[in-house]
């Protein structure tokens, strides 16, 4: 019985949640994903919890933040004047933006407070700071260097 090892390739439903059973993703009606191992494709307690596991086999992993998305970083928050918005752009508390870097890198931003005067951007992933549960199952295993 083959085993998931570094640098397979698999195939994994997936449910994940937070500590208060919130779910915040899942592969559920959908085709299940497919990745290599040891590519940084996804975080790595994700990774770490598939190792060994067996083809059909089911197993909830709990991730803390550090092998998750890390903690919330308070550089990634900042304070935007609403002049130095485009015209068209009303902000509104949940609404997302994007910022262009001066070298042409995008950065996803999520507007965390308004006001009067200005707009309070937070950078963080939406799930940094957060321990994370995940409901798995590996659906299909390509060993490394096996020819299909």
């Amino acid at each position: 019985m083959s085993l998931v090892k570094e640098n397979d390739t698999v195939k994994v439903h997936y449910t994940g949640k937070l500590a208060d059973g919130q779910v915040f993703d899942s592969s559920e009606g959908k085709d299940p994903i497919e990745f290599t191992l040891g590519q940084g494709q996804l975080i790595p307690g994700f990774e770490k919890g598939l190792i060994n596991m067996k083809l059909n086999e089911k197993k909830t992993i709990n991730i803390p933040k550090d092998e998750a998305y890390g903690d919330s970083r308070e550089d990634l928050i900042q304070e935007v004047q609403k002049s130095e918005l485009p015209e068209e752009i009303k902000p509104e508390v949940g609404m997302g933006l994007v910022s262009k870097s001066q070298d042409g890198r995008e950065m996803n931003l999520v507007v965390a407070e308004v006001k009067e005067e200005s707009i309070v951007v937070d950078g963080n992933h939406p799930l940094a700071g957060k321990d994370l549960i995940f409901d798995l199952e590996v659906v299909e295993i390509k060993e490394t260097g096996v020819k299909e």
